[in-house]
C-alpha cells in the first residue's frame, strides 16, 4: 500500500489539489482558476461558490484520476491565500456576501480614522499588524454595516466569519467544524499573539460580536474528518496554516534567522524569529510562522501585494506578452540599466510603505522604450520591492543572508539572478518550489505520526539552483537609487 497526504491549495487565481508521498515529492497535481471580480474601484472579490466548486473539483480528479485501489490518503491539509474574508450563515452555510479578498481597499478610509484616533500602537503591540485595509477585521466590519440585517444576525450567533480555510473546513466536514489554526488568526487584527487568544478589547474597537469566531488551533492538529470529499470522506484534516506560514514550513525554516520569499501573486518575505515576537520599528510584521503543541513560533514578515500579478497584468492588460514564459527571454536581451521603472502599485503599496492610495505608474519612457523594456522593469520591480523588505529587516537588525525562494516567479532563472544582484545575497532555489502545498503537508503528516520531527523535515529540503551576486555594490546602489526616486514620485 502506498501513503500520501493530500494538500488542498486555496489560492488567490486558483485552487489546486496536489498528492504528496511522504518523502514529499509530488505525485500527481490538479488546478483550476477562478474569476477575480471588481465591482469597484480598489475592491477585489471571489464568489465562495466559486471557491469551493474549485476545491471540491480539483480534489475530486486527483482521486478519480491518480488514486490506485491500494494506495491510502493518511491526512489532508489546507493552506489558504490569508486575510480574504467571508461569512456565511451557520445553518445553511450560504455566505452573506461575496469573499473581501486579502487585496481589497475599500476599508482604508475608515483605517484612516483609526491611525487619527491613534489606535495604532495598541492594536500593534497587541496582534504584531498594522492598521490597514490588508487585515481581515475591517473588512469584518464593512460587512456587518453595509449588508443589511447582517449585524442584527450576528449578534444573535446566526452567522459565522472564517479566512478561507475555515470556510473550506465548513463545507467539508459538512457544518460541523468552525475552527482556524494560529497563523491564519494571527492575520486577523482580532487575535493577541502573545496571549494566543481572541481579544476582548480588539473585538470591542472594531464592533465585532465574538460570537462570529473560530476555534483556534495549533497548525498541527485534528481539525476534524471529512464527510462532503468524495473519496476523501473518513481522512481527518491534520494540518492548517496560511500560504505564507506554509510555504516557510515547507522551505524548513525551522532555526532563528533562516527566511524564504515567495513569489506568487504577491511577494512575502518571512524570517524566523523562533519563541520571541520581535517588534519591528520600520512597518514590518510580526506573525505567528506556526503553532505546535500549543507553542507559537513567530516570524517578522513583510509583505508585498503585487509580484507575479505584475507579469500577469502585462500579458492580460497590456498585452505585451501572451504567455508569462515570454518574459525571461525579453529580459535577457536588456541591459539591467535600461531606465525604465515600473511600480506596480496596482492596490496601493505594502510593507514598507503601507500606502493604500498609491497607484502604479511607469518612468522614464523615452521614444527609445518598447516592449522588451516595460517587461524588465515588470520584472524587476518585483526584485527591487524584495530589497525594500531587506532594507527595512536591516534596520531593525536583522538581515537575511541567504534566501530560500519559492512559487511560480522563481523558476525564471534571469529573475532570480537580478534578484541575487540587487539583494547583494544568495538565494537558493529548492528542487521542489511547491513549498505552500508541501509545508502543509508536512504539518499534517507530522500529526498523522509518519514524521516524527521538525529535523527529520529538514533532512527532506533540496537545492535545485544557488544563484550567488556577482553585480558590483556601485551598481547595485545606482538601480536601486532609481527605484526608490520612482517610488516617491508616486
Amino acid at each position: 500500500m502506498s501513503q500520501y497526504i493530500l494538500s488542498i491549495d486555496q489560492g488567490t487565481t486558483s485552487s489546486r489539489a496536489i498528492l504528496f508521498d511522504l518523502n514529499g515529492n509530488i505525485h500527481a497535481v490538479r488546478q483550476q482558476e477562478f474569476p477575480q471580480h471588481f465591482p469597484d474601484s480598489g475592491w477585489v472579490e471571489h464568489k465562495p461558490a466559486d471557491i469551493w466548486s474549485t476545491v471540491k473539483s480539483t480534489c475530486d480528479e486527483v482521486m478519480a484520476e491518480e488514486f490506485g485501489a491500494d494506495d491510502e490518503v493518511v491526512a489532508v491539509g489546507i493552506t489558504n491565500q490569508r486575510e480574504t474574508t467571508i461569512i456565511w450563515d451557520r445553518k445553511t452555510g450560504e455566505p452573506v456576501y461575496n469573499a473581501i479578498v486579502w487585496q481589497d481597499r475599500r476599508t482604508a478610509a475608515y483605517c484612516k480614522t483609526m491611525k487619527s484616533s491613534s489606535h495604532e500602537p495598541a492594536v500593534h503591540s497587541k496582534t504584531g499588524l498594522l492598521i490597514d485595509p490588508y487585515f481581515s477585521a475591517t473588512k469584518i466590519r464593512w460587512i456587518l454595516e453595509n449588508v443589511p440585517g447582517t449585524r442584527e444576525r450576528a449578534e444573535r450567533g446566526e452567522l459565522a466569519f472564517g479566512t478561507v480555510d475555515s470556510f473550506l473546513l465548513w463545507k467539508l466536514t459538512g457544518g460541523q467544524v468552525h475552527r482556524t489554526d494560529a497563523t491564519n488568526a494571527s492575520r486577523t487584527l482580532l487575535f493577541n499573539i502573545h496571549t494566543q487568544q481572541w481579544d476582548e478589547e480588539l473585538l470591542e474597537l472594531f464592533d465585532i460580536p465574538a460570537s462570529l469566531l473560530p476555534e483556534v488551533m495549533d497548525s498541527s492538529d485534528d481539525f476534524g474528518k471529512i464527510t462532503e470529499g468524495g473519496a476523501l470522506n473518513g481522512v481527518s484534516v491534520m494540518g492548517v496554516a496560511g500560504d505564507q506560514q506554509a510555504a516557510l514550513f515547507g522551505q524548513t525554516c525551522f532555526e532563528v534567522g533562516m527566511a524564504k520569499s515567495t513569489y506568487g501573486t504577491g511577494c512575502f518575505l518571512m524570517l524566523n524569529t523562533g519563541d520571541k515576537a520581535l517588534q519591528s520599528e520600520h512597518r514590518l510584521l510580526t506573525t505567528v510562522a506556526y503553532r505546535l503543541n500549543g507553542k507559537p513560533t513567530y516570524a517578522i514578515e513583510g509583505s508585498i501585494f503585487i509580484a507575479g500579478a505584475t507579469i500577469q497584468w502585462l500579458r492580460d492588460g497590456l498585452q505585451l506578452i501572451s504567455d508569462a514564459c515570454e518574459a525571461e527571454p525579453l529580459a535577457e536581451g536588456t541591459p539591467v540599466d535600461h531606465g525604465v521603472y515600473l511600480v506596480p502599485a496596482f492596490t496601493g503599496l505594502g510593507a514598507p510603505y503601507w500606502d493604500p492610495d498609491a497607484r502604479g505608474a511607469i518612468f522614464g519612457l523615452t521614444r527609445d522604450t518598447g516592449i522588451k523594456e516595460i517587461v524588465t522593469a515588470g520584472l524587476q520591480s518585483v526584485c527591487y520591492q524584495t530589497k525594500d523588505l531587506q532594507k527595512a529587516m536591516e534596520k531593525d537588525g536583522i538581515r537575511p543572508i541567504t534566501l530560500r525562494v519559492d512559487g511560480g516567479m522563481v523558476k525564471n532563472n534571469w529573475v532570480m539572478q537580478f534578484l541575487a544582484d540587487i539583494l547583494g545575497a544568495t538565494v537558493d532555489r529548492p528542487s521542489l518550489v511547491e513549498t505552500t502545498a508541501l509545508g502543509v503537508a508536512y504539518l499534517a503528516g507530522l500529526k498523522a505520526g509518519v514524521y516524527g520531527s521538525l529535523e527529520e523535515l529538514a533532512d527532506l529540503w533540496r537545492c535545485d539552483r544557488r544563484f550567488e551576486p556577482v553585480m558590483s555594490k556601485a551598481d547595485r546602489d545606482r538601480l536601486y537609487a532609481g527605484w526608490i526616486q520612482a517610488v516617491h514620485k508616486l
